[in-house]
């Protein structure tokens, strides 16, 4: 990679970690899609249970936490995610309705040096708010749920004639098309958390409330000022900016323990990774170990770090050119092939798997090695795993790279403006500093606010976030990786080469990019 090429990634397509915040510098999107899917079944649920300890924590923890001002850290998701691309924040859900009533004795001391209050709305609404979650199962069926419930949970307890129910979507195509379908047909969402690239549809379809008007001087001085530029169209801002999820390698460490590998330097190479992966693939008993697997999804980003290792990006930095066809990405994707079909380290189904596969490959110690945002983490460490976080091997270019997203919060339009000021509060709330402290744990990324100490195991990303490419947030990005995600998973099967795989889209990729 050029110092000139270096200098542009710098600028416009990193986020970069200053003293303890996260400062994204591209235009963003991680995830979303336009598949018509069916509407989401609901289920109504009693009160979120973790409310209560998640407020013993919270109130045990607050010193502890605030003097810890320098650190930071996570989908998700994934999000987040997201998902997101955030990733997401990346974990995984399965589709789902909970109405979270009861109460939470949760931590209602502003944020230390702050004398903002996040969590009560003095917009006088009295009802209910909608609020659509990627990667939230219904019942706390995974850390992010948890966290959801005792949020919202803290929030109607400061606000007792406001209730909140939550809606779960999946971080995969299918649950980013029922979430903007659901937004689209103008009913039954206020507030959503959503990966930035379906923002722009969104904001051109008037389904979108700019948020100008709710933002406080604090607000502005707090959230990292970068990442308004991911949400601003035509001079407004457009969405509430949550957490930064890169992609990382998650190392299985029982099974580095048991084959007796050591862990790798973090600047390692992708061929001391190949070398791991190939000794930690095995036979156990009946059961067969892979060394590597990854998610291949359009709505995701998973993969992607291994084509861009070797110095080519998906687009121009000005967005207006496809420039995957080219000779470091045709070598970034055999990185990916040759894993399934030269090293043989990868399962059978690499590039089919389903996210509840992997999560399930990891939590049976059968995958070593896997590559995905940061919201995961929490999943597999409240399951007893043992997994510590690595970055992407490196690749040609010679220097570390991942990939990720920004998760947002938005809030649709509505003609009640005590509803919509509601709904902005509770954004607002689920995007602040007093949030963490009410649960400890809700942050599953980087976040997008200076003041937010993120906790283990998702501060384990802090030092990936740094390299992460963002994915361009404009119109055409989701049908651009929609056309790019057959490829890629056509070459992993042996059915096409990577300079097939990458180069048969640029003419239809190039016209969507004209398009204006």
């Amino acid at each position: 990679m050029s110092e000139e090429t270096r200098k542009r990634l710098s600028r416009r397509k990193f986020v970069t970690l200053t003293g303890g915040a996260v400062v994204a510098s591209g235009i963003l999107a991680a995830c979303g899609d336009n598949t018509a899917t069916t509407a989401p079944a609901t289920t109504a649920a009693s009160a979120a249970t973790t409310a209560a300890a998640s407020t013993t924590a919270a109130t045990s923890t607050t010193a502890a936490a605030t003097s810890a001002a320098a650190a930071t850290s996570a989908a998700a998701a994934t999000s987040a995610a997201a998902a997101t691309t955030a990733a997401a924040a990346g974990t995984t859900a399965a589709a789902g309705t909970t109405a979270v009533t009861g109460t939470t004795a949760a931590v209602t001391t502003a944020v230390a040096g702050s004398t903002a209050d996040f969590k009560t709305s003095k917009s006088g609404y009295k009802g209910n708010l909608d609020y659509w979650a990627l990667g939230y199962a219904p019942g706390g069926g995974n850390v992010f749920s948890k966290s959801s419930d005792s949020a919202a949970a803290a929030f109607m307890k400061a606000n007792p004639d406001i209730k909140v129910t939550i809606t779960g979507y999946t971080p995969d195509n299918a649950g980013f098309a029922k979430v903007v379908n659901a937004v689209q047909s103008g009913s039954g969402v206020d507030a959503f958390r959503i990966p930035n690239d379906s923002l722009p549809t969104l904001i051109q379809q008037g389904a979108i409330a700019p948020i100008d008007d709710y933002l406080t001087a604090e607000d502005k001085t707090d959230i990292l000022p970068n990442l308004f530029d991911l949400v601003k169209v035509n001079g407004k801002l457009y969405a509430w900016p949550l957490w930064v999820p890169p992609v990382g390698m998650y190392m299985n460490l029982d099974i580095f323990k048991e084959k007796g590998v050591d862990l790798p330097p973090k600047t390692w190479t992708y061929d001391q990774f190949v070398d791991i992966a190939k000794k930690l693939t095995f036979s156990r008993g009946n059961d067969k170990v892979y060394g590597f697997s990854a998610l291949f999804d359009p709505g995701g980003v998973d993969s992607w770090p291994f084509i861009l290792s070797d110095g080519a990006l998906p687009l121009s930095p000005d967005n207006t050119k496809y420039t995957w066809n080219t000779a470091d990405a045709y070598s970034g994707l055999k990185k990916i092939t040759d894993l399934a079909l030269v090293h043989k380290v990868t399962p059978p189904d690499f590039g089919t798997q389903k996210q509840d596969d992997l999560l399930t490959a990891m939590k049976n110690k059968l995958q070593a090695m896997w590559t995905r945002p940061s919201g995961d983490a929490g999943t597999l460490t409240q399951a007893g795993l043992n997994i510590d976080i690595w970055p992407i091997p490196i690749g040609k270019s010679g220097k570390p790279i991942s990939a990720g997203g920004v998760g947002l919060i938005a809030v649709t339009p509505n003609k009640d403006t005590a509803k919509q000021k509601a709904a902005m509060d509770l954004a607002r709330y689920l995007t602040s500093p007093q949030v963490e402290k009410d649960v400890p744990g809700y942050y599953l990324a980087p976040s997008a606010r200076k003041s937010v100490t993120v906790v283990s195991p998702y501060n384990k990303f802090t030092d990936i976030a740094p390299t992460a490419w963002i994915t361009p947030s404009i119109p055409s990005w989701t049908q651009i990786r929609t056309l790019i995600h057959p490829n890629i998973q056509n070459a992993v099967f042996g059915k096409m080469t990577p300079e097939q795989a990458l180069s048969q889209p640029a003419d239809e990729i190039n016209k969507l990019l004209a398009q204006k």
